[in-house]
């Protein structure tokens, strides 16, 4: 990513780093307390979660059923938002198929600390390499 890094991106980006660590103490302190999280619930991961125990339990059922890594294609801030798009790459648990998916995360961003943010894949790909 050229550029100067803003505040929010690099908030983000800790999220990024913190997650993929394992980190989710990291990943909360970024975070409001009743931050929300939503995604496609077609999705066994997927849905509308709220607060630190919506983030969790997010958190569990996403790495409970898939391996995976994002990777940034770009990342900008946008007014109270950043937006992040890329690939996630990985291996889903219970067949071991793999994917490479892309993505768009969509942060919103309150005093400093994430507020709201919306995950956006591509649904039916990763539907057919669950299914698999």
């Amino acid at each position: 990513m050229a550029g100067t890094t803003s505040l929010e991106v690099s908030t983000v980006q800790q999220i990024y780093d913190a997650f993929f660590r394992g980190d989710l103490d990291g990943v909360m302190q970024r975070c409001t307390p009743e931050a929300t999280i939503s995604q496609d619930p077609a999705l066994p991961w997927g849905g509308h979660y709220v607060g630190r125990a919506g983030i969790a339990e997010f958190a569990t059922k996403l790495v409970g059923t898939i391996d995976s890594k994002v990777t940034h294609e770009a990342m900008f801030r946008a007014g109270d938002r950043v937006v992040q798009q890329g690939r996630t790459r990985g291996t889903v648990r219970r067949n071991g198929a793999t994917f490479d998916i892309p993505e768009c995360h969509i942060w919103t961003l309150r005093e400093g600390l994430v507020a709201e943010v919306q995950f956006f894949i591509d649904s039916d790909a990763m539907l057919a390499v669950l299914g698999s």
